[in-house]
């Protein structure tokens, strides 16, 4: 039976005579893990460890109201008209000297503003990969990103991660068995900054290693990079892009650090390259919205920026030790997760022998205990082993530590424990 004609199977007569209709494409839709939990995380007395969101409680919420104010009043003809496909100027300028903190320096030219990184994720997509072709990811990655590469029938291989990131000699190896095949590997999708969901962070020594093994080999690599700003010891990690701009597209976000409400990202390309995002991109937004744009150049051109990055980056610091804390007191014997040095996330892997081989089944009596989590299965693609679909993730967990107090993470962390345990 076809995906459609599963997704046909459980539809109603109604759906059904719509959704015969469907191109093949639908089928590669996932929804989100995040949002399949998002009103279960609303509930009273629950616990959410799922979301990872920013918290906003930091945001100077009285001086981006008067400057929104201003900006409508004195620019209103201007940020509530139709702009540039390309986006603001005068926040692209802005955004390479940003970028010069990780050790480059583009040139406005080579700047695309976009709705969000998973805009510009989506258009990376749309413009290299046609349907079988394959991308290579991380194992695990960002769950949003499978969803964009199953959506348009890309053949998606995850390559392992360690303690330090992706393994160079690993990546040629699969790209080596990929054309032994007879296929190509289009591009190499990576978050080399506090990974989502791990957070690990691709080590300096790999850096230079990655860059090389994919330029020789002639793969893209796309840079995902929404959570480099947010260190904890203050340190921003070399992109890639500074390594090889010639052969890396990067994706950068305001989401994470700002706001992800004002939906502002950004793409790096070649300029030739960064025409043809543009086209692709007026082609479903027609612009990226002048006014939220114009807020974001506020806060970074009015001195908030850095100071803010500094007091969120300590707040997520004080979170995840404290749920690394609570992981070395209260998870049972045998269990290891992930030491972050930034972002969000931390990442736990179950012991052999633990009531739950596979995470997800922990989640129903997880929420009867009141504490929600992400489970490790919805980072991964299934991969066939002995004729039948596996999940490399079914032992494993992601834990977002971003948006509620230390007190509530320790007790989320206790309730999930004790699950576990049985």
């Amino acid at each position: 039976m076809s995906k459609i004609a599963n997704l046909l199977a459980e539809a109603t007569p109604a759906e059904a005579r719509i959704m015969h209709h469907f191109a093949d494409r639908a089928a590669g839709f996932r929804p989100s893990a995040v949002r399949d939990v998002f009103e279960v995380a609303m509930r009273p007395g629950i616990i959410s460890l799922a979301g990872g969101n920013p918290d906003l409680d930091l945001l100077p919420l009285e001086q981006l109201g008067a400057m929104s104010a201003r900006i409508i009043q004195e620019e209103g003809l201007e940020v509530l008209q139709y702009g540039s496909g390309a986006g603001l100027e005068e926040l692209a300028e802005l955004v390479c000297q940003f970028m010069e903190s990780e050790g480059s320096r583009p040139s406005v030219d080579d700047i695309q503003m976009t709705a969000g990184s998973q805009m510009g994720l989506d258009l990376a997509t749309k413009l290299f990969v046609n349907p079988g072709d394959v991308i290579l990811a991380e194992g695990p990655t960002y769950t949003g990103a499978l969803g964009v590469f199953e959506g348009y029938q890309a053949d998606v291989r995850q390559v392992a991660l360690d303690q330090d990131g992706l393994d160079p000699a690993a990546v040629a190896q699969a790209i080596a068995d990929i054309r032994a095949e007879g296929k190509e590997v289009k591009f190499l999708y990576t978050i080399p900054n506090f990974q989502n969901p791990t957070g690990i962070t691709l080590s300096d020594e790999r850096r230079q290693e990655l860059v090389r093994v994919c330029r020789e080999a002639d793969v893209l690599i796309v840079e995902d990079n929404p959570y480099g700003q947010l260190s904890f010891d203050g340190v921003r990690r070399r992109s890639l892009y500074s390594l090889d701009p010639e052969n890396v597209l990067y994706l950068g976000s305001f989401s994470k650090v700002f706001s992800p409400g004002v939906r502002v990202g950004w793409m790096v390309a070649p300029f030739r390259v960064r025409k043809f995002l543009q086209i692709a991109g007026e082609a479903v937004t027609i612009c990226p919205s002048v006014l939220s744009q114009r807020l974001v150049l506020g806060f970074m051109s009015e001195g908030l920026w850095e100071s803010h990055t500094r007091r969120t980056a300590a707040l997520y610091q004080a979170r995840c030790q404290a749920v690394l804390d609570a992981c070395q007191k209260y998870m049972p014997a045998g269990t290891t997760w992930t030491v972050p040095e930034g972002g969000f996330f931390t990442w736990l892997t179950l012991p052999q022998g633990c009531k739950y081989a596979d995470a997800t089944d922990a989640l129903a009596p997880a929420i009867e205990a009141g504490v929600v989590f992400i489970p490790g299965s919805a980072f991964y693609e299934p991969v066939e082993n002995e004729g039948k679909l596996v999940n490399p993730g079914a032992n494993q967990l992601r834990i977002a530590f971003s948006a509620i107090e230390p007190e509530a993470l320790t007790e989320g962390v206790k309730r999930l424990a004790e699950v576990l345990a049985g």
